[in-house]
């Protein structure tokens, strides 16, 4: 059985349900869940604490998950965090978009729990 309490995840959203919603999804692994309103903040997070996993949403303001995805990938300190995509964005050039900025997953809301957590426990074998 793996220790999941000593990983740390960040869960990025701009809409307070849906983070109240991913910590309970996720809540029976006992991570370490850190949380960020926008892309910005979502910034700041990561260098205070560099994360073993982002759950990034896509539509935010101030700077939406593309962004964030962008600028994590051209940095050397953060191009290898797993970062999975959770967004309303379900067509095929926004999955594709994710995926060629450098996201390892991507899960299209209303998110599903089990592949969530399926997904999760995969991204952080990798680790």
């Amino acid at each position: 059985m793996t220790d999941y309490s000593k990983y740390n995840v960040l869960v990025v959203d701009d809409v307070p349900l849906n983070i109240k919603l991913v910590t309970k999804m996720l809540a029976r692994f006992e991570f370490r869940i850190r949380t960020a309103a926008n892309g910005l903040q979502a910034l700041d997070a990561v260098k205070e604490e560099l994360p073993d996993l982002i759950l990034l949403d896509i539509l935010m303001p101030a700077m939406d998950g593309f962004e964030v995805l962008k600028i994590l990938r051209a940095n050397p300190a953060t191009e290898k965090v797993r970062v999975v995509i959770l967004s309303a964005l379900n067509s095929n050039e926004d999955i594709v978009k994710g995926y060629n900025l450098g996201a390892n997953d991507f899960i299209t809301k209303p998110i599903i729990m089990e592949k969530l957590l399926n997904c999760v426990a995969t991204q952080l074998q990798l680790v």
